[in-house]
Parts: structure tokens; C-alpha cells; sequence
């Protein structure tokens, strides 16, 4: 049986390393995982030629909301984050399109929690943020600041977060810079290093609460650090990865994920080790 990431740049994705650690841990000796370069122009003929071995894709960046039009179903949380990050091959041929990212994102904060958050900050506001805001008000989070550079993106991820029937009741839009001045029971950051690190500049002192940043690579990150050293606790990207990454394992080969495997694989395969 086959599966594979695909995206374009995928050279740098752990996906190879988490599916085949978990291949390894379950006694699936007749499964392989590859990657493979593929822009939005080419995934339809790419999918298309994909013969029955086939049983399973992973999609990252820029491929997630294409991957929607080939699906013969949508997931409710696929549709709802208006993304899909797996394709999971049909006994009819076709395939079921969901987003695993959502979960992820539960898996790696809930243990973190002391409770039921109520307050959440998201900085960014792109396609992950709204797969965060989705896992945040699953988690119980009732009211929601976004910050952006791009203030109008914001708005516009607030607006759809508080129409879309989700449980979220208040919210606020501000810029990415300075740090938001309320003291936020969870902050998810969704924005690459270099936009962490201008709001790492601000994070204020004695901060309680939990920082998830979804890089995973060149851990820590400038604002992990900070984050840590005002006394959050502060949850890597490489969490919510493994964590998705085992909610596609499961799906695409009908086992339990051996979790466990897959995280350490991930740890060593990114420097993050012990």
C-alpha cells in the first residue's frame, strides 16, 4: 500500500519520517510513504493517475483548498475550515477529503490546560489560523483576539469565526505588533519566525497561560523563548504535527497510531531531542 505528502515546497516536510515511524511501530511491513513536489496546477492529474495501491495523501501548502474539489465527500470540519490536508482513498475509487489539522491542534493543547480556556489570542490569520480558531472553539474558548500585519484579514477571519456557529460570542482585531495587553489563557501563533520574533519583542512579563507556535523547525523559536521566559508554557509545532499526522495515520490505514514512535522520530528527525 502507498501514500504520500504532497505540496509545493515539500522537501522540507517530517511527514515522511512520522508516517514511516508509524509504519514501522504497527508491523506494517507493506506500506511505503514518499513525497512529492506538486503545485495546484498539476494535483488533479496527479491524483488522477493514481493507481488502487494508493490508499491515502497528506496535502500541506498550497494544496489544501484544492484538494476539496477532488473529493467525492467533504468532512464537516474540511468544509468548516475551508481546507482539507487529507485524502483518504474510497473502496469506490474516489476519495474522502477531511482535515486532520483541527485535531491536531486539540491534541497538543488539551493536556496543557488546566481548564476550560476562555480567552484566546491567534496571531495570524491565514489558512492555519482558522484551523487553530476551529480547535480553539472546540476547546471550550468563547472569546477571541486576532492579530495580523494585515489587519483587514484579520477582520475578516474574526468575522467568519463569529458567524460560523462555533461557540465564539466575542472577539477583537488588532496589528501583530505590540503584544496584546489582556492576559490570555491560550495564544496560538501562526505566523513564520521572523513574525514571531516582532511580537516576541513585547510579550509582557509574568504572562500565565499556554503558547502554542506551530514552527517546528530551529526550535525554539524567539517567541517560544520569550513566551517561556515570562512563564507560559510553551507547546512546539512538532506537537501538533505529530498529532495530526497520527489522526491521518489511523485514517488512511485503518490502525491505531503508535503515537509514541511517531513524536520521537519527530523529535530526533527536527533536533528536538529528549
Amino acid at each position: 500500500m502507498r501514500a504520500a505528502v504532497l505540496g509545493s515546497p515539500v522537501t522540507h516536510s517530517l511527514s515522511p519520517v512520522l508516517h514511516r515511524a508509524g509504519y514501522a511501530a504497527a508491523g506494517l511491513t507493506g506500506w511505503e510513504y514518499e513525497r512529492y513536489d506538486v503545485d495546484v496546477a498539476a494535483l488533479p492529474g496527479f491524483v488522477a493517475a493514481l493507481d488502487p495501491t494508493w490508499r491515502g495523501l497528506s496535502l500541506t501548502m498550497p494544496l489544501k483548498v484544492a484538494a476539496l474539489e477532488l473529493a467525492t465527500t467533504v468532512s464537516e470540519v474540511a468544509r468548516r475550515a475551508g481546507a482539507a490536508n487529507t485524502l483518504v482513498r474510497r473502496e469506490d475509487g474516489g476519495w474522502d477529503a477531511t482535515n486532520t489539522d483541527v485535531v491536531g491542534v486539540v491534541e497538543a493543547l488539551a493536556p496543557r490546560l488546566a481548564g476550560t480556556p476562555e480567552r484566546a489570542l491567534v496571531l495570524g490569520a491565514g489558512a492555519t489560523a482558522r484551523s487553530c480558531v476551529l480547535a480553539l472553539a472546540e476547546l471550550g474558548v468563547r472569546t477571541l483576539t486576532v492579530r495580523a500585519r494585515d489587519t483587514g484579514r484579520a477582520a475578516d477571519l474574526l468575522a467568519w469565526a463569529l458567524d460560523a456557529g462555533i461557540g465564539l460570542r466575542n472577539g477583537s482585531v488588532a496589528a501583530l505588533d505590540p503584544w496584546a495587553t489582556t492576559r490570555d489563557d491560550v495564544v496560538v501563533s501562526t505566523v513564520p519566525p521572523d513574525g514571531g520574533a516582532v511580537v516576541a519583542a513585547t510579550v509582557p512579563p509574568e504572562h500565565p497561560g499556554v503558547l502554542l507556535d506551530v514552527v517546528y523547525a530551529n526550535w525554539p523559536t524567539p517567541l517560544a523563548r520569550a513566551a517561556a521566559a515570562a512563564g507560559m508554557t510553551v507547546v512546539p509545532g512538532l506537537d501538533m504535527l505529530v498529532h495530526q499526522a497520527a489522526a491521518q495515520f489511523t485514517l488512511v490505514t485503518g490502525t491505531a497510531a503508535p503515537v509514541a514512535a511517531m513524536a520521537a522520530a519527530g523529535r530526533e528527525a527536527a533536533g528536538m531531542l529528549g
